[in-house]
């Protein structure tokens, strides 16, 4: 701000060097200073091309892509290229925070212990809607599936859950809100052959079912906002490619910016090592709590 401000009074005023320091409490020796550190050209040059990739990503992140292509630089020269180069995302306007106090419910630290659902709706260039189906493993925050279709039913969804278990194993517990694909005779039947937990979140508050929300406002924000889909089979695509960049490839900050995919083997491995674990190490294999509002009866199951 002060060579601002000497460069300013000289063209302004025409005052001399000395005289313009003086009156902007400047050191000449400063002013006169020019760096002789090598350009970061390069630098600038892949931290743009990285932020034109990822659109919606921070420094930080971008700082953890860099460190995984080996740059050595500290994240404070990061941040600074980064508002040098006028890179800063645009924020949205913030949603209205949840007051009041919470009793969270504690989870086991182990893949498949809670899995969320809830649909994100979109549209093809054409105008006609459809909607994604996703589901997300709240320790891990895997999105386990993301399924696009013009209608998802009851039905539709508990095929989509059954073949997933055959991949990836029973969850623990599953959470939703009360849409009524989810609350279907065709879900309730499906939990009672299958002896699954299914938990609703209280009607009309969506923090409850946090997790899930928050993935769907990530894509969102990174993915649906940025792309055109043509047709369905175009959504497939882009969604499918978009996921396995989200486990594999993207930073997660509640994660200490792991990968979902390697945040996971981690767990996995840690759980798998020998039990000489000792109480302090078992206290901490807890996942984030989730919110509360979970409703801890099993849903009833129409008869017949």
């Amino acid at each position: 701000m002060k060579r601002e401000a000497v460069a300013h009074l000289k063209a302004r005023f025409g005052l001399s060097e000395r005289r313009a320091c003086q009156i902007a409490g400047a050191d000449r020796k400063t002013i006169r200073y020019r760096s002789q550190r090598a350009p970061d050209t390069e630098l600038r040059g892949r931290l743009r091309e990285l932020a034109n990739e990822r659109r919606r990503f921070g420094y930080r992140r971008l700082f953890v892509l860099l460190r995984r292509e080996g740059e050595p630089s500290g994240i404070n020269r990061i941040y600074r290229l980064y508002r040098e180069e006028g890179l800063t995302v645009r924020k949205r306007r913030a949603r209205r925070k949840a007051i009041g106090t919470r009793a969270p419910i504690l989870v086991e630290a182990r893949a498949n212990a809670r899995w969320s659902l809830d649909f994100v709706h979109d549209q093809f260039v054409c105008g006609r809607r459809f909607r994604v189906l996703n589901i997300v493993d709240d320790v891990t925050r895997e999105c386990l599936a993301a399924i696009p279709d013009t209608s998802i039913s009851g039905r539709r969804v508990a095929r989509e859950l059954a073949a997933l278990i055959e991949r990836r194993g029973k969850p623990g517990m599953i959470v939703s809100d009360n849409g009524t694909e989810l609350t279907s005779n065709a879900i309730l039947k499906w939990c009672a052959e299958n002896r699954i937990e299914w938990h609703y979140i209280a009607p009309g508050k969506p923090m409850q079912n946090g997790f899930v929300e928050s993935f769907n406002g990530r894509m969102r924000d990174e993915f649906l906002n940025e792309t055109l889909f043509r047709n369905l089979a175009h959504a497939r695509d882009l969604i499918a490619a978009w996921v396995t960049d989200y486990n594999t490839e993207r930073p997660h900050s509640a994660l200490g910016y792991q990968t979902p995919a390697g945040f996971a083997l981690h767990l996995t491995t840690a759980i798998a090592r020998p039990a000489a674990r000792d109480e302090s190490s078992a206290r901490r294999a807890i996942a984030q709590p989730a919110p509360i509002g979970v409703n801890n009866h099993r849903a009833p199951v129409v008869a017949g």
